[in-house]
C-alpha cells in the first residue's frame, strides 16, 4: 500500500452537541494535522480563532507553544501527518480539540480506506448535518443555554442573545455550497508555487 495514493472517509462529529452537528469528508491519508486542522475548520465554519489538539492514544499533536499553561507540549502538527497517528497508536478513532475555553470535542473515526487512488483534489466533503456553534458560546453547555435562550421570547436574556449570536441562527440550516467550496479550495491554496524566471 502506497499512502501516497491512500485516502480515508472520515466521519466527525461533534460530541454533546444538540441538534447533531456532523461532517463526513474523504481525506489523504498522507495529510499534515495542520492542514487537517484547516480542513475541519472549513468543513464546520469555525473561524480559526484558537488553538486546538489531536489526541490519540497517549499522543498530542498541535502547535507547541513553549508559554502555555497545560502542563505538556504537543507534537508539532505541522512536521506530523494522519498516518503517523494511525502508524504510531493505531487508533481508529481519534479526537480533534478545538479551543481550550470552550473545549469543542470533535470525535474522529475512520470509516472506509481508499488504496490506488488520486489524492490530489482532496479533502472533499461528502455531508454536512447541523450549523456549527457560534464561536465563543462557551462549549456544549453554553450553547444550549444560547439555544434555549434564543428560542424564548420571554427569556430575560433573549434580544441580548439573539443579537450576540449570528442573525437568525438556526442549528438544522447550514449553507452547504459555502462549506463545499471552503473545503474545495484548500487543495489549490496547498500547491507548491511555481516560480519563473524572466528571460533579459
Amino acid at each position: 500500500m502506497s499512502l501516497n495514493t491512500t485516502a480515508v472517509r472520515i466521519k466527525v462529529t461533534l460530541k454533546d452537541v444538540k441538534p447533531a452537528v456532523m461532517r463526513c469528508l474523504v481525506v489523504p491519508i498522507t495529510l499534515r494535522l495542520d492542514r487537517l486542522h484547516l480542513t475541519l475548520q472549513a468543513a464546520f465554519g469555525w473561524t480559526d480563532s484558537h488553538l486546538f489538539e489531536f489526541l490519540a492514544g497517549e499522543g498530542h499533536w498541535g502547535i507547541p507553544d513553549p508559554d502555555n499553561d497545560f502542563g505538556h507540549l504537543p507534537i508539532d502538527a505541522r512536521k506530523a501527518r494522519l498516518s503517523d497517528i494511525v502508524h504510531e497508536t493505531g487508533a481508529k478513532t481519534i479526537h480533534y480539540i478545538y479551543d481550550f475555553g470552550d473545549s469543542w470535542d470533535h470525535v474522529i473515526k475512520f470509516e472506509k480506506w481508499f488504496e490506488n487512488t488520486s489524492t490530489d483534489d482532496l479533502p472533499l466533503l461528502l455531508v454536512a448535518v447541523g450549523r456549527c456553534p457560534p464561536e465563543d458560546v462557551g462549549g456544549p453547555p453554553g450553547y444550549a443555554d444560547y439555544l434555549e435562550t434564543i428560542g424564548d421570547p420571554a427569556h430575560p436574556e433573549h434580544e441580548h442573545m439573539r443579537t450576540w449570536g449570528p442573525d437568525r441562527f438556526d442549528p438544522n440550516v447550514i449553507d452547504r455550497a459555502a462549506l463545499e467550496a471552503a473545503v474545495s479550495a484548500l487543495p489549490e491554496m496547498w500547491k507548491p508555487r511555481r516560480y519563473t524566471t524572466r528571460s533579459k
